[in-house]
Parts: C-alpha cells; structure tokens; sequence
C-alpha cells in the first residue's frame, strides 16, 4: 500500500505529460495545461499533497519520503522557473545515490543496516544476512542512478518519461523478486514455528 501512495505523484505526472497542451484561462489568467512544465507542476502539488496528508494522518514521515518530497520540490521549481528539464533529469540520479550513502552509512551509525529497518518487522532473519542484502541495496541504487543518469541525457524526452515512471518500477520489482531466495527460509521459519504454537 505505501509504495502505491508514494507512486501516485509519478502517475499525476506521467498523465498530465502526456496530454496535448492546451491553453486554458483561470480566474483571467492563461495557463498551459498538458505537457512536460505542466507535469512538473503537478508532480509538486501531488507530492506536495500526498505526502502532506501522510504526515497529517501518520504524524510523520519516514526519511526516504522526506527525500522524495525534498527532491521533487528542488528539481521541480528551477525546472517550472526557467523551463529546463535538465533540472529534472537530475533528480533520479541523485535520489537514488543518496539512498545508496544513506545504505552505506547505515552500516556503520545504528544498531541495524537500512534494509533491516525497512524489513525487520515482517522477516527475522541474521545480522550478516541483513548486511548482504544492505550492501546488495548500495549497489543497486548506484546502478541504477547511473541508469537513470544516461537513459535521461541520451534517450528522447518521451522514453526517458516513460523509463522514469515505469522502468524504474519494473527494474526494483524485479531486484526485490532476486533477493526473494536468501530471505524465503526466513519467512519459512516464521510460518513453522506460527503453526507449531498454533497446535
């Protein structure tokens, strides 16, 4: 449920990308409406919405949240004000390598690397399994920054949207159905010693 909360700005912002543009008048005011700086307009009030009710209701925010919602405010208004994507085209590179230092530092400041933060509630499993799968992570988010760095700068606008929406979302679905076989025995463990009390 959480990752599709924190997904609906991308949706807002792939849909408002993809309409004609249109000029559209508002209280006497003409205002474009469809395409890229009209997208990123509504990728900032989304986030700026969504994540602003989640706090509202959860009364707070986890810190990779934070990082999106800061992220998406950065990139977003330099790239409203001067009508330059390049502004944009940054943000995923740089989200995702501060995700992947935040991994590195985890291991060395706390109790517990990130990923056992993020998991630790559903899987039991040893601190040196955590520490694989949180160095796993590191690389991915550095890969992947990388990814998202030359997909943005080499590629047309609209594969570089459709990448930024959808590729990302593919490509973490399919790195967290790979770490599926080092954490299965774990939840197997769980479930036996749930049906075992359960007798």
């Amino acid at each position: 449920m959480k990752q599709f909360i924190d997904y609906i700005p991308l949706l807002v912002f792939f849909s408002v990308w993809a309409m004609d543009e249109r000029v559209i008048n508002v209280a006497g005011y003409d205002h474009t409406f469809g395409g890229m700086f009209s997208a990123a307009e509504f990728l900032l009030a989304a986030s700026v919405l969504v994540y602003g009710s989640l706090f509202v209701y959860q009364k707070r925010l986890d810190k990779f949240q934070w990082i999106t919602l800061a992220a998406v405010i950065l990139f977003c208004i330099p790239t409203i004000i001067f009508k330059n994507i390049v502004f944009l085209k940054w943000k995923a590179p740089i989200v995702n390598w501060i995700f992947a230092s935040i991994f590195v530092a985890s291991r060395y400041f706390g109790d517990k690397p990130a990923i056992e933060h993020m998991m630790g509630n559903a899987v039991t499993a040893p601190k040196e399994v955590w520490y694989k799968l949180n160095t796993m992570w590191v690389f991915y988010f550095i890969v992947l920054g990388a990814i998202n760095l030359i997909v943005a700068f080499t590629l047309s606008e609209e594969l570089w949207i459709k990448f930024k929406v959808f590729g990302n979302l593919i490509l973490t679905f399919g790195f967290v159905f790979v770490q599926m076989p080092i954490l299965a025995k774990y939840i197997e463990v769980e479930d036996e010693a749930a049906n075992e009390d359960s007798v």
